[in-house]
């Protein structure tokens, strides 16, 4: 189990990534929402709702990958590492983060040589429906020849996915260091739940030795 023990600049950087993520999820939430009364009260339809809503769940679960490495979130089996000592227990671990860095490492480079394309040579390419903002118009200057987008490029939405494995690969380097460092014993979500469980059995076995210990002293 590892307690994270954050410095000020790393709660910084906690509250921008959940405030990140809360707020993409709230916008999933009003875009859809939105897009409903559009339709059933007025007869309408918000054209780029469904593929706004698409980008926006993609950012959430892709920034969300990281986030869950950094905090030890993501569920894992570990009935056979927990058979061996906390020494061999300990050289499993680096070895199964050892083949997350390098499952990370392939995917930013495919990552990266998807998304590249798409500021350089095909940075003309725009989504079907999301309407491009007009304060981003400077990247039409950039990138377009001055050619003003009618719809947002195609490498703004895509650009998460260098991002999110950029920290992903990021994360699982600082957990196996926590790991080799004896901070943390897994990488994967700890068993609170099972030891609250176990708490409370103890606290009900305990109670039932009381209870009975009493009514054997009373007397007929």
């Amino acid at each position: 189990m590892y307690v994270n023990q954050q410095g000020a600049f790393a709660k910084a950087v906690d509250r921008i990534e959940e405030t990140l993520i809360a707020l993409l999820l709230g916008l999933m939430t009003l875009i859809t929402f939105a897009n409903v009364v559009a339709r059933y009260v007025f007869n309408s339809n918000i054209l780029w709702a469904l593929e706004a809503t698409v980008f926006l769940f993609a950012w959430l679960v892709l920034l969300g990958v990281g986030y869950g490495v950094k905090h030890s979130l993501h569920i894992g089996i570990d009935v056979m590492v927990k058979m061996f000592s906390p020494g061999t227990q300990k050289k499993i671990t680096l070895a199964a983060t050892a083949a997350c860095i390098a499952f990370a490492l392939l995917m930013l480079k495919g990552s990266w040589d998807y998304w590249y394309p798409f500021v350089t040579t095909r940075a003309f390419l725009e989504t079907n429906d999301v309407p491009m903002p007009g304060f981003l118009q400077f990247l039409a200057d950039l990138l377009n020849e001055g050619e003003r987008y009618e719809k947002i490029p195609r490498f703004i939405p895509y650009f998460v996915l260098p991002l999110s494995m950029s920290l992903m690969t990021w994360r699982f380097f600082q957990a196996g260091w926590r790991v080799f460092t004896d901070q943390q014993n897994l990488v994967i979500a700890s068993h609170e739940a099972e030891e609250l469980l176990e708490e409370v059995r103890a606290d009900a076995t305990h109670d039932s030795a009381t209870h009975d210990s009493g009514n054997g002293d009373a007397k007929p």
